[in-house]
């Protein structure tokens, strides 16, 4: 596997223009999904499973009850809050351990409980950043997964094109509360393989492994 450190398949730490409960998908939420997004039904399953597994994993450990988990092309994104650094990475390994966890991107913050107030702060950003994705017509909203933390809005999954990528930070930017955006979207290469982002690079070159992997 390839560590994944938190700049390597972002856009940028978009600023904001104006101003974490995840539902855990089964086959039956991954068939109705994957008709209209990029990721195959057999990927959304496997993503699905790995999602599952790490949250049934962290849910045996005490102190990880405000960590959030999502998982895009076997890409894991942890992010939320915990008390100690040893928390953290403990979060870290058990989402490693778990198969078909190709990257592991950790955004957890080393921090007191955040309370029902806070918590319910960031998942009305999610909601509104999800209802501005359905409403651009350049965006299709089931590509992406939206996660909120302090303001700060995750985006993950697998975008039909860069054009589509960059839009959708563009729309989420634009949400009031958003301080930044993070974007661990990848794209498609021409011989189909999920990818990393790499701004400039033509989505028909092969844009090769994450940056930070095997040869690099």
């Amino acid at each position: 596997m390839t560590r994944l450190f938190a700049s390597l398949s972002l856009i940028a730490l978009l600023p904001a223009m104006s101003g974490c409960a995840t539902a855990i998908v089964g086959a039956a939420g991954a068939t109705a999904v994957t008709a209209t997004q990029e990721r195959s039904f057999g990927e959304a399953l496997d993503d699905a499973a790995v999602s599952n597994e790490i949250k049934t994993r962290l849910l045996r450990n005490g102190g990880m009850g405000e960590v959030d988990v999502e998982v895009a092309a076997g890409l894991v994104l942890l992010s939320g809050r915990v008390q100690t650094p040893e928390l953290r990475l403990k979060a870290e390994s058990i989402a490693w351990s778990v198969k078909r966890a190709d990257d592991v991107a950790n955004e957890i913050k080393i921090e007191s409980p955040g309370g029902f107030f806070a918590n319910a702060s960031d998942e009305l950003i999610s909601t509104r950043v999800r209802a501005r994705l359905l409403g651009s017509s350049t965006v299709q909203v089931n590509n992406f997964n939206v996660e909120t933390y302090g303001g700060t809005v995750y985006l993950l999954g697998v975008a039909r094109s860069a054009k589509e990528l960059e839009k959708a930070a563009e729309e989420a930017s634009l949400v009031g509360g958003v301080n930044q955006v993070v974007s661990y979207v990848r794209l498609r290469n021409a011989r189909g393989e999920i990818v990393a982002y790499q701004p400039g690079v033509p989505q028909t070159e092969d844009s090769g492994e994450l940056l930070g992997g095997p040869g690099s």
